[in-house]
Protein backbone atom coordinates (compact mmCIF):
# COMPACT_ATOMS: atom_id res chain seq x y z
CA UNK A 1 0.00 0.00 0.00
CA UNK A 2 3.04 2.27 0.68
CA UNK A 3 4.32 1.62 -2.24
CA UNK A 4 1.22 2.80 -4.43
CA UNK A 5 0.94 5.55 -2.18
CA UNK A 6 4.77 6.26 -3.18
CA UNK A 7 3.84 6.38 -6.53
CA UNK A 8 0.47 7.89 -6.64
CA UNK A 9 2.06 10.90 -4.62
CA UNK A 10 5.31 10.71 -7.31
CA UNK A 11 2.96 11.21 -10.29
CA UNK A 12 1.44 14.55 -8.92
CA UNK A 13 -1.75 13.00 -7.56
CA UNK A 14 -2.56 16.44 -6.19
CA UNK A 15 -3.10 17.78 -9.78
CA UNK A 16 -5.84 15.17 -10.35
CA UNK A 17 -8.73 17.33 -9.23
CA UNK A 18 -8.13 18.78 -12.75
CA UNK A 19 -8.81 15.97 -14.59
CA UNK A 20 -11.76 14.71 -12.32
CA UNK A 21 -13.19 17.76 -12.24
CA UNK A 22 -13.44 18.59 -16.23
CA UNK A 23 -14.50 15.17 -16.16
CA UNK A 24 -17.46 16.11 -14.01
CA UNK A 25 -18.25 19.37 -15.72
CA UNK A 26 -19.10 16.91 -19.01
CA UNK A 27 -20.46 13.83 -16.99
CA UNK A 28 -23.31 16.32 -15.96
CA UNK A 29 -24.07 17.95 -18.87
CA UNK A 30 -23.95 14.54 -20.82
CA UNK A 31 -26.62 13.24 -18.17
CA UNK A 32 -28.76 11.71 -20.55
CA UNK A 33 -26.14 9.44 -21.62
CA UNK A 34 -24.64 6.06 -20.21
CA UNK A 35 -23.16 7.04 -17.28
CA UNK A 36 -20.82 3.45 -17.15
CA UNK A 37 -19.36 4.69 -20.57
CA UNK A 38 -18.29 8.39 -18.45
CA UNK A 39 -16.59 6.66 -15.35
CA UNK A 40 -14.78 4.07 -17.44
CA UNK A 41 -13.50 7.20 -19.56
CA UNK A 42 -12.37 9.08 -16.06
CA UNK A 43 -10.66 5.68 -15.39
CA UNK A 44 -8.27 5.73 -18.41
CA UNK A 45 -8.20 9.66 -18.63
CA UNK A 46 -6.91 9.55 -14.90
CA UNK A 47 -4.55 6.98 -16.02
CA UNK A 48 -3.03 8.57 -18.58
CA UNK A 49 -2.51 12.08 -16.83
CA UNK A 50 -0.71 10.55 -14.10
CA UNK A 51 1.82 9.17 -16.94
CA UNK A 52 1.94 11.82 -18.62
CA UNK A 53 3.42 13.47 -15.46
CA UNK A 54 5.65 10.65 -14.65
CA UNK A 55 6.79 10.47 -18.16
CA UNK A 56 7.89 14.22 -18.11
CA UNK A 57 9.61 13.54 -14.99
CA UNK A 58 11.92 10.64 -17.04
CA UNK A 59 12.74 13.12 -19.69
CA UNK A 60 13.07 16.17 -17.09
CA UNK A 61 15.92 14.12 -15.06
CA UNK A 62 18.58 14.06 -17.65
CA UNK A 63 18.39 17.80 -18.39
CA UNK A 64 18.14 18.73 -13.83
CA UNK A 65 20.35 21.97 -13.46
CA UNK A 66 21.49 23.57 -10.23
CA UNK A 67 18.97 25.94 -10.50
CA UNK A 68 16.00 24.00 -10.68
CA UNK A 69 13.36 23.72 -7.82
CA UNK A 70 14.40 21.58 -4.85
CA UNK A 71 10.98 19.44 -5.30
CA UNK A 72 11.67 18.88 -8.83
CA UNK A 73 12.38 14.42 -9.84
CA UNK A 74 13.47 14.75 -5.60
CA UNK A 75 12.34 11.13 -4.97
CA UNK A 76 14.60 9.92 -8.06
CA UNK A 77 17.56 12.34 -6.91
CA UNK A 78 17.44 11.37 -3.18
CA UNK A 79 17.25 7.50 -4.46
CA UNK A 80 14.16 6.49 -3.69
CA UNK A 81 12.80 5.08 -6.98
CA UNK A 82 15.46 4.68 -10.15
CA UNK A 83 14.96 6.04 -13.60
CA UNK A 84 14.16 2.47 -15.12
CA UNK A 85 11.26 2.46 -11.94
CA UNK A 86 9.93 5.61 -13.21
CA UNK A 87 9.69 4.18 -16.53
CA UNK A 88 8.01 0.79 -15.03
CA UNK A 89 5.59 2.72 -13.70
CA UNK A 90 4.52 4.62 -16.72
CA UNK A 91 3.82 2.04 -18.89
CA UNK A 92 1.41 -0.10 -16.24
CA UNK A 93 -0.41 3.37 -16.41
CA UNK A 94 -0.73 3.12 -19.97
CA UNK A 95 -1.20 -0.75 -19.88
CA UNK A 96 -4.27 0.41 -17.72
CA UNK A 97 -5.45 3.12 -19.76
CA UNK A 98 -5.40 0.98 -23.19
CA UNK A 99 -7.62 -1.83 -21.44
CA UNK A 100 -10.17 0.86 -20.65
CA UNK A 101 -10.02 2.32 -24.22
CA UNK A 102 -10.13 -1.16 -25.77
CA UNK A 103 -13.62 -1.85 -23.59
CA UNK A 104 -14.83 1.48 -25.04
CA UNK A 105 -14.09 1.06 -28.32
CA UNK A 106 -16.26 -2.61 -28.13
CA UNK A 107 -19.00 -0.24 -27.12
CA UNK A 108 -19.49 2.68 -28.82
CA UNK A 109 -17.05 2.21 -32.19
CA UNK A 110 -14.19 2.83 -34.37
CA UNK A 111 -14.15 6.76 -33.12
CA UNK A 112 -12.64 5.87 -29.57
CA UNK A 113 -9.72 4.41 -31.23
CA UNK A 114 -9.03 7.72 -33.19
CA UNK A 115 -9.77 9.66 -30.39
CA UNK A 116 -6.91 7.34 -28.54
CA UNK A 117 -4.73 7.88 -30.62
CA UNK A 118 -4.46 11.43 -30.33
CA UNK A 119 -4.40 11.30 -26.61
CA UNK A 120 -1.57 9.02 -26.47
CA UNK A 121 1.06 11.29 -29.34
CA UNK A 122 0.38 14.10 -26.64
CA UNK A 123 0.98 12.20 -24.30
CA UNK A 124 4.32 10.85 -24.96
CA UNK A 125 5.20 13.87 -26.79
CA UNK A 126 4.45 16.22 -23.91
CA UNK A 127 8.08 16.76 -22.36
CA UNK A 128 9.45 16.79 -25.71
CA UNK A 129 6.68 19.68 -26.36
CA UNK A 130 6.83 21.57 -23.43
CA UNK A 131 10.62 21.67 -23.87
CA UNK A 132 10.14 23.96 -27.26
CA UNK A 133 7.52 25.83 -25.75
CA UNK A 134 4.33 23.88 -26.25
CA UNK A 135 3.28 22.56 -23.29
CA UNK A 136 -0.08 24.94 -23.03
CA UNK A 137 -0.91 23.62 -26.79
CA UNK A 138 -0.74 20.36 -25.58
CA UNK A 139 -2.46 20.52 -22.96
CA UNK A 140 -5.73 22.72 -24.56
CA UNK A 141 -5.84 19.86 -26.53
CA UNK A 142 -5.95 16.97 -24.66
CA UNK A 143 -7.61 18.47 -21.84
CA UNK A 144 -10.28 20.89 -24.11
CA UNK A 145 -11.65 19.39 -26.80
CA UNK A 146 -10.07 15.49 -26.98
CA UNK A 147 -11.41 15.06 -23.60
CA UNK A 148 -14.36 16.55 -23.62
CA UNK A 149 -15.58 15.62 -27.12
CA UNK A 150 -14.06 12.14 -26.26
CA UNK A 151 -16.57 11.79 -22.81
CA UNK A 152 -19.49 13.43 -24.62
CA UNK A 153 -19.24 10.95 -26.98
CA UNK A 154 -18.93 7.67 -25.41
CA UNK A 155 -21.97 8.94 -23.49
CA UNK A 156 -24.04 10.08 -26.09
CA UNK A 157 -22.68 8.91 -29.41
CA UNK A 158 -22.13 12.13 -30.63
CA UNK A 159 -20.34 15.36 -30.60
CA UNK A 160 -21.23 19.15 -30.04
CA UNK A 161 -19.90 22.74 -31.16
CA UNK A 162 -21.22 23.88 -27.48
CA UNK A 163 -18.98 21.21 -26.11
CA UNK A 164 -16.21 22.53 -28.09
CA UNK A 165 -17.11 26.06 -26.63
CA UNK A 166 -17.11 24.43 -23.07
CA UNK A 167 -14.17 22.83 -23.99
CA UNK A 168 -12.26 25.84 -24.18
CA UNK A 169 -13.56 27.88 -21.35
CA UNK A 170 -12.70 24.94 -19.03
CA UNK A 171 -9.87 23.79 -20.25
CA UNK A 172 -8.31 27.52 -20.36
CA UNK A 173 -7.90 27.34 -16.20
CA UNK A 174 -6.28 24.38 -16.55
CA UNK A 175 -4.06 25.77 -18.61
CA UNK A 176 -3.85 28.32 -16.27
CA UNK A 177 -2.44 25.87 -13.74
CA UNK A 178 0.37 24.60 -16.31
CA UNK A 179 1.39 28.18 -17.29
CA UNK A 180 1.73 29.41 -13.29
CA UNK A 181 3.84 25.98 -13.07
CA UNK A 182 6.33 27.60 -15.79
CA UNK A 183 6.49 30.53 -14.28
CA UNK A 184 7.44 28.98 -10.74
CA UNK A 185 9.97 27.22 -13.11
CA UNK A 186 11.28 30.06 -14.86
CA UNK A 187 14.92 30.43 -14.05
CA UNK A 188 15.66 26.75 -14.08
CA UNK A 189 13.82 26.22 -17.55
CA UNK A 190 15.75 29.03 -18.84
CA UNK A 191 19.05 27.94 -17.63
CA UNK A 192 18.24 24.52 -18.84
CA UNK A 193 17.18 25.92 -22.11
CA UNK A 194 13.79 24.18 -21.94
CA UNK A 195 11.57 26.54 -24.23
CA UNK A 196 8.94 26.80 -22.30
CA UNK A 197 5.47 29.54 -23.04
CA UNK A 198 7.12 31.54 -19.96
CA UNK A 199 10.77 30.78 -21.12
CA UNK A 200 9.89 32.32 -24.84
CA UNK A 201 8.38 35.71 -23.31
CA UNK A 202 11.85 36.57 -22.57
CA UNK A 203 11.42 38.08 -19.17
CA UNK A 204 10.06 37.32 -15.59
CA UNK A 205 7.81 40.15 -15.69
CA UNK A 206 6.48 39.56 -18.74
CA UNK A 207 5.66 35.80 -17.83
CA UNK A 208 4.14 37.10 -14.77
CA UNK A 209 1.49 38.93 -16.19
CA UNK A 210 0.62 36.69 -19.00
CA UNK A 211 -1.47 35.19 -16.51
CA UNK A 212 -3.86 37.80 -16.90
CA UNK A 213 -4.09 36.48 -20.89
CA UNK A 214 -4.25 32.58 -20.07
CA UNK A 215 -7.33 33.40 -17.51
CA UNK A 216 -8.74 36.20 -19.88
CA UNK A 217 -9.44 33.26 -22.67
CA UNK A 218 -11.03 31.04 -20.35
CA UNK A 219 -13.29 34.15 -19.08
CA UNK A 220 -13.95 34.90 -23.06
CA UNK A 221 -15.03 31.40 -24.11
CA UNK A 222 -16.89 31.32 -20.65
CA UNK A 223 -19.00 34.05 -21.94
CA UNK A 224 -19.28 32.63 -25.33
CA UNK A 225 -21.01 29.51 -23.76
CA UNK A 226 -22.81 31.44 -21.75
CA UNK A 227 -24.75 32.97 -24.32
CA UNK A 228 -24.46 29.93 -27.06
CA UNK A 229 -26.04 27.09 -24.29
CA UNK A 230 -28.16 30.00 -22.77
CA UNK A 231 -27.09 29.45 -19.36
CA UNK A 232 -26.30 32.98 -17.59
CA UNK A 233 -25.65 31.10 -14.37
CA UNK A 234 -22.28 30.36 -15.59
CA UNK A 235 -21.34 34.41 -15.11
CA UNK A 236 -21.01 33.24 -11.87
CA UNK A 237 -17.00 31.92 -12.63
CA UNK A 238 -16.41 36.25 -12.91
CA UNK A 239 -16.50 35.95 -8.96
CA UNK A 240 -13.33 34.19 -8.78
CA UNK A 241 -11.86 36.84 -10.92
CA UNK A 242 -9.96 38.55 -7.85
CA UNK A 243 -8.36 34.62 -7.47
CA UNK A 244 -6.98 35.22 -10.97
CA UNK A 245 -5.46 38.94 -9.40
CA UNK A 246 -3.90 36.68 -6.18
CA UNK A 247 -2.09 34.42 -8.22
CA UNK A 248 -0.60 37.03 -9.97
CA UNK A 249 0.58 38.86 -6.55
CA UNK A 250 1.69 35.77 -5.43
CA UNK A 251 4.04 35.10 -8.71
CA UNK A 252 5.76 38.46 -8.64
CA UNK A 253 6.88 38.08 -5.10
CA UNK A 254 8.49 34.54 -5.47
CA UNK A 255 11.70 33.82 -6.01
CA UNK A 256 13.27 30.62 -7.66
CA UNK A 257 14.88 28.13 -5.85
CA UNK A 258 13.72 28.81 -2.30
CA UNK A 259 11.85 26.90 0.04
CA UNK A 260 9.42 23.98 -1.51
CA UNK A 261 6.44 24.88 0.72
CA UNK A 262 6.59 28.54 -1.17
CA UNK A 263 6.83 27.01 -4.79
CA UNK A 264 3.63 24.72 -3.57
CA UNK A 265 1.65 27.45 -2.11
CA UNK A 266 1.16 29.07 -5.21
CA UNK A 267 0.71 26.20 -7.44
CA UNK A 268 -1.83 25.18 -5.22
CA UNK A 269 -3.46 28.85 -5.36
CA UNK A 270 -4.10 27.75 -9.49
CA UNK A 271 -4.75 24.34 -8.68
CA UNK A 272 -7.41 25.66 -6.18
CA UNK A 273 -8.97 28.36 -8.85
CA UNK A 274 -9.65 25.35 -11.37
CA UNK A 275 -11.04 23.36 -9.05
CA UNK A 276 -13.70 26.63 -7.87
CA UNK A 277 -14.02 27.40 -11.19
CA UNK A 278 -15.17 23.84 -12.61
CA UNK A 279 -17.52 23.27 -9.55
CA UNK A 280 -19.15 26.55 -10.13
CA UNK A 281 -19.54 25.38 -13.94
CA UNK A 282 -20.92 22.22 -12.75
CA UNK A 283 -23.68 24.41 -10.36
CA UNK A 284 -24.22 25.86 -13.13
CA UNK A 285 -24.95 23.62 -15.73
CA UNK A 286 -26.98 21.64 -12.35
CA UNK A 287 -29.08 25.07 -12.06
CA UNK A 288 -30.01 25.42 -16.02
CA UNK A 289 -31.23 21.75 -16.27
CA UNK A 290 -32.98 22.36 -12.65
CA UNK A 291 -35.06 25.49 -14.02
CA UNK A 292 -35.71 23.87 -17.75
CA UNK A 293 -37.29 20.97 -16.28
CA UNK A 294 -39.72 23.28 -14.04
Amino acid sequence: MNKIWFWLKNSRLFSLPMTVLSWLVIFVYSNDGNIFNGVLALIGISCVHMATNLYDDYVDYKNLTDNCQKCKCAYIKEGKATINDVLRVVIIYFVIATIVGFILFLRCGFPVIILAIIGAFISLCYAKLSEHGFSEIAVGCAFGPLFFEGVYFVMTGKFSFEVLMMSLAVVSFTIGLMYTHTVLDYEGDVKSGKKTLAARLGTKNRATNGVFVVYGIGYLFTAITAFISNNYFLFSTYLLIPLVIDIYKSLKTFKCGGEIFEFYKRLLKARNLMVFYSLLFTISIFLKLFFTTE
